[in-house]
């Protein structure tokens, strides 16, 4: 049974600047709901309550979004704002949430390493802090389920353009039956002619324990940086692990024009703002 989520939210952001210069890329928000709280959201709705994020410089804003403020509860209580209270009241009481540090930005594989002590020798689940994942069923309950199946460490899994597989990591492996994937590698940003397959690693996990001890014998790659990938390589050679392409869709907000898609799609779907959009972007595409 996974009792347990970690999610990594400790980079600088650089993509976004100059908005994440003195705010986390975490915190922007899609509509009027900042990322990170989507993939908290993901979190619970799996039947977990037990989170630790991972920070580092700046990323104070994320402590403080999950806190209470009695100051502002007050303020909408005096005024009368009951729907307004309730919601920030939800915010700091759905889940029993932890943060820890990440003093250098050692990539995210050292990232998820500072999560050690936190698990112990549990299962758990990871979940990217700048990742917005939409189904029915949340994915990491898919994920778990996919656990519980199989004992394996299980991967998230989508289905990309096969001009665009340079972009993520992706996987070799083979089917073992319908969206269950025994994996045997994983290649980080290939060409398209090195590309074993098109089923791109989708920013979740459930990993066990063992991973760290793959992690500390990963090598430092780029900039000193040790990547989850290279580790996850590591452990496919030494036991199985499996892919699952879940059903759902995910929405990468990790550069500005996928952000601003995403703010779109999620506004379109936002009871008080969806008509008035919708006849918005009509009138833009007449002008047009």
């Amino acid at each position: 049974m996974i009792r347990k989520a970690v999610i990594p939210a400790a980079g600088f952001g650089t993509r976004f600047l100059p908005a994440t210069k003195s705010q986390p890329k975490e915190m922007l928000t899609v509509v009027d709901t900042p990322t990170i709280q989507y993939v908290v959201e993901e979190a619970v709705a799996s039947g977990i309550t037990d989170i630790l994020m991972v920070i580092g410089k700046s990323k104070r804003a994320i402590e403080e979004h999950f806190d209470r403020n009695f100051e502002l509860e007050n303020e909408l209580r005096d005024k009368g704002k009951k729907k307004d209270l309730e919601a920030m009241r939800r915010i700091s009481s759905m889940a029993n949430i932890h943060f820890v540090w990440q003093k250098e930005l050692l990539g995210l594989g050292d990232a998820v390493r500072h999560a050690r002590d936190h698990v112990g020798a549990e299962p758990f689940a990871v979940l990217l802090g700048d990742t917005i994942i939409e189904s029915d069923r949340p994915v990491t309950l898919q994920l778990m389920e996919a656990y519980d199946r199989s004992g394996e460490p299980v991967v998230a899994l989508e289905e990309v353009e096969r001009s665009k597989v340079s972009r993520y990591g992706v996987i070799k492996g083979e089917q073992v039956e319908d969206g269950h994937y025994r994996i045997a590698d994983f290649i980080e940003k290939p060409t398209v002619k090195e590309a074993p397959s098109n089923l791109a690693i989708a920013g979740r996990y459930v990993f066990t324990a063992e991973i760290f001890d793959y992690i500390d014998r990963t090598p430092a790659g780029k900039n000193g940086e040790i990547q989850l990938t290279d580790a996850m390589r590591l452990m496919a050679a030494a036991r199985a692990m499996r892919g699952l392409r879940f059903n759902g869709r995910r929405y990468d907000i990790g550069n500005k024009l996928d952000f601003i898609k995403t703010n779109v799609l999620f506004g379109l779907k936002h009871h008080e703002l969806s008509a008035e959009l919708r006849e918005f972007i009509k009138g833009l595409a007449k002008e047009s």
